[in-house]
């Protein structure tokens, strides 16, 4: 088979620290540092805009459509639009008919700042269902990248999802873009074995690290004659120097230290190295558009 190894590199455009601030200055800040890193490496890359952050943030999207990188939608407000895999205080998920009147508005937001109809998405935290898939193909949707590999294991290349449930192939003309995760190592997450999942350890453990697994899913990948497609996900507040704790008036909040470490300049030199360590064993990037499109070819 075809020993081609395909990259994606998916940058979620939300709040800063995920949903844990409010803030924009990620954005503002890390979104074109992002954009000068691929352009001196000559990578491509999708960036999944909130509609909020891209409605705050007009011209940072219309920058980000006019350097050839692909603009996404990352939802709305960066809110749990699919299936909850674990509750988070004060989050509740959509409920199904919700969903696509809330995806249908997200869609017009980044439409309308970045001056780009996206035709990629991607769900917060990786939380997809069966009513967002749906919803995207009503919504003119040709990917999505939001399939957890570390917590179903049963996908492991982009494939087209069943209409009656996402995690099975099927007939929807949406392709999904399962994110990459460790498929070799052993677990000590159980049940959700959120340790295989490669976030945040390009800048916490390392680009050799992850490098490192990267190798081991291809060889995963290509031993059970699937094409290697490695879908990463980054976020621009990374790349810029994160506080360890928030205070709001009537609460801190202190994320985890994984969250914030190595946030900034150690984020951007090994963001460069993990580029430099994928072109040296032969991987070609590709936005999510481009994937979905070649895949129907």
């Amino acid at each position: 088979m075809n020993k081609n190894i395909t990259v994606l590199i998916g940058v979620d455009v939300e709040t800063d620290v995920g949903s844990f601030t409010p803030f924009y200055e990620g954005v503002k800040k890390g979104v074109p540092i992002l954009l000068n890193i691929f352009k001196e490496t000559g990578v491509k890359a999708t960036f999944y805009f909130t509609g909020e952050s891209a409605k705050k943030n007009a011209e940072i999207a219309k920058i980000t459509a006019k350097s050839g990188n692909e603009v996404g939608c990352h939802s709305l407000y960066h809110e749990t639009v699919g299936d909850e895999l674990f509750p988070i205080p004060g989050v509740k998920p959509l409920l199904p008919f919700e969903v696509e009147p809330r995806l249908k508005l997200a869609t017009e937001w980044v439409q309308e700042a970045s001056d780009i109809r996206p035709v990629s998405f991607r769900c917060p935290r990786l939380w997809s269902s069966t009513a967002v898939i749906n919803a995207l193909e009503n919504l003119g949707y040709i990917s999505d990248a939001s399939y957890p590999m570390y917590f179903y294991r049963e996908q492991f290349a982009p494939y087209y999802p069943s209409k009656e449930d996402w995690t099975k192939t099927g007939d929807s003309t949406v392709l999904e873009i399962p994110n990459f995760a460790d498929m070799v190592m052993k677990s000590n997450d159980s049940p959700l074995e959120r340790d295989r999942d490669q976030w945040p350890q390009f800048r916490t453990e390392g680009a050799e690290f992850v490098l490192d697994k990267i190798k081991g899913f291809v060889n995963f990948a290509w031993q059970k004659d699937l094409p290697a497609v490695v879908c990463l996900y980054i976020h621009p507040w990374e790349f810029m120097p994160c506080k360890k704790s928030y205070y709001f008036g009537e609460a801190t909040v202190i994320p985890d230290e994984f969250i914030t470490k190595n946030t900034g300049d150690k984020a951007i030199e090994e963001l460069k190295k993990l580029i430099k360590g994928l072109k040296a064993i032969g991987a070609e990037f590709n936005t999510a558009k481009d994937i979905a499109q070649n895949w129907k070819e």
